[in-house]
């Protein structure tokens, strides 16, 4: 059932405060560089600070080792690092580490899925995901998966691969049936950048079963595009994707799966080609208007209508699939970044707009809800006037859901890099700072932070500096976030 302009306008009229909260703070709703519901519109400076000084674990402190700057009482493991760490079949970790899961393992360890982001052909990088026998989609490709075990005691145990042979492994997402989605941000086609095989697809790897994650399939039914990543809706079985992509915009998808199909291991692989439809979205305002771009929200609390439009060649055999959609069909974003689903829904990033999108900002964080197709705006970060300064933050890109409240989020920013904390009445606060310069003295560069998720217990966050590849464990003593 389509929701009509007519549709939302008088639903926001029946529910109030329901629709269009402008003005309200509502959850996550302020951050340091974010812009404050009440006051500050797009392309504000933030304000110094992170809240109250309850909030969060402390500043900061500077490591000596150069790594990871923690609060007081915190402390990491390296659990793997390009170059140093070695799979069980002898070759190097892989580089570029990127999108992660976590899952329960044997004896109370954890396995770890974690994306390889390497493009195009294998000679350009010293460390590529090795083609294990089996696992290979297409041999001209450097990216894949690890899987990475660690003990109930958090040491690294091994790490194998789960497929090889895919392109620009980004994100991704966990599935309520224990697999990962591994998602390639491309559009490289057979013959272009080397490449034997088609690329812009996602793949299932399951980290218990090897057997299964042989002769790897694209779920061709997702789509080819710059996938970013993918959360599944478990009561209602449909999936909803996220496409980095610009000239013009990228979009949000939904794909609602063919009548009578039943999730569960493997069975994506089992779909064909056309199963089930993929669909972009169309949002309006509370007044029934059409919005073009999801950057015109200049306060949290904005809440968009959302219908759903079909994709007309999903594999984009001739036309990217975003370029399929004239101007008014569907609603476009900049940058559409990690997914994670909780609280009924999906939480979606975009990381930042800039000239190529009606306003600019630093970062957004949607939640959309499925029961009232409705997208709400959560975070907004104003442009960053000096990201070289420590103390605002920009560009989120992975993120999750806390069992501590709210969210952790990483960031991919410019200037320094943090993982970084957001309550569910809207504050912020660090939680670490990248300190491995991979530049120079004179000008400094701190890579992104990627792959943020907590073990099934809760103990240990995980994340990745992407460059040069490295894996972290975070423990301490974590506490609820109000």
């Amino acid at each position: 059932m389509s929701l009509s302009r007519r549709d939302f306008a008088k639903r926001s009229a029946y529910t109030g405060a329901g629709v269009a909260l402008v003005g309200s703070a509502g959850v996550l709703a302020t951050a340091p560089g974010a812009l404050a519901a009440e006051a500050t519109e797009a392309g504000a400076a933030g304000r110094p600070g992170h809240g109250g000084p309850s909030l969060g674990y402390g500043p900061l402190i500077a490591d000596p080792k150069g790594i990871l700057a923690l609060p007081k009482g915190f402390s990491y493991k390296i659990i793997t690092r390009t170059g140093e760490t070695k799979l069980e079949s002898g070759e190097s970790t892989p580089s570029n580490h990127d999108g992660t899961a976590t899952f329960e393992g044997p004896r109370g360890a954890t396995l770890l899925v974690n994306n390889h982001e390497l493009g195009g052909p294998r000679s350009k990088w010293p460390h590529p995901v090795p083609l294990a026998d089996g696992l290979v989609y297409d041999p001209a490709a450097s990216g894949g998966c690890t899987v990475v075990e660690v003990s109930k005691h958090g040491d690294h145990v091994t790490e194998w691969v789960g497929i090889a042979g895919t392109a620009t492994n980004c994100a991704g997402g966990r599935t309520p049936w224990g697999t990962w989605l591994t998602c390639e941000e491309t559009e490289d086609k057979a013959g272009r950048n080397g490449m034997t095989k088609d690329h812009g697809y996602v793949f299932e790897v399951d980290p218990h079963d090897r057997k299964a994650n042989r002769d790897p399939k694209p779920i061709k039914a997702l789509g080819r595009y710059a996938h970013e990543a993918v959360v599944v809706d478990p009561g209602r079985g449909h999936l909803y994707l996220t496409e980095d992509a610009s000239g013009p915009n990228g979009l949000l998808y939904r794909w609602v799966p063919p009548q009578g199909f039943e999730h569960g291991r493997g069975k994506l692989r089992t779909l064909a080609d056309d199963a089930g439809v993929l669909q972009a979205p169309k949002c309006y305002d509370s007044g029934g208007n059409f919005v073009d771009d999801l950057s015109r929200a200049t306060r949290t609390g904005t809440v968009y209508g959302v219908d759903w439009v079909p994709v007309p060649d999903r594999d984009a055999k001739s036309v990217s699939v975003r370029k399929q959609f004239a101007d008014g069909q569907i609603t476009r974003a900049r940058k559409l970044e990690g997914m994670w689903w909780a609280d009924g829904g999906a939480y979606i990033v975009s990381s930042y707009a800039r000239e190529e999108s009606p306003v600019q900002h630093d970062g957004q964080v949607w939640f959309y809800d499925p029961k009232r197709r409705t997208l709400t705006l959560k975070v907004l970060l104003g442009v960053n006037p000096d990201p070289s300064k420590d103390g605002a933050f920009d560009g989120p890109d992975n993120i999750t859901v806390s069992p501590y409240g709210g969210l952790v989020i990483a960031e991919d920013g410019e200037g320094i890099q943090h993982l970084f904390g957001a309550t569910e009445d809207g504050r912020t606060y660090p939680i670490a700072r990248n300190e491995l310069n991979i530049g120079t003295a004179g000008e400094p560069e701190f890579s992104e932070f990627t792959g943020v998720v907590f073990s099934p217990d809760g103990s240990t966050l995980f994340a990745n500096i992407q460059v040069p590849g490295i894996m972290l464990a975070i423990t301490g003593p974590w506490r609820r976030q109000r």
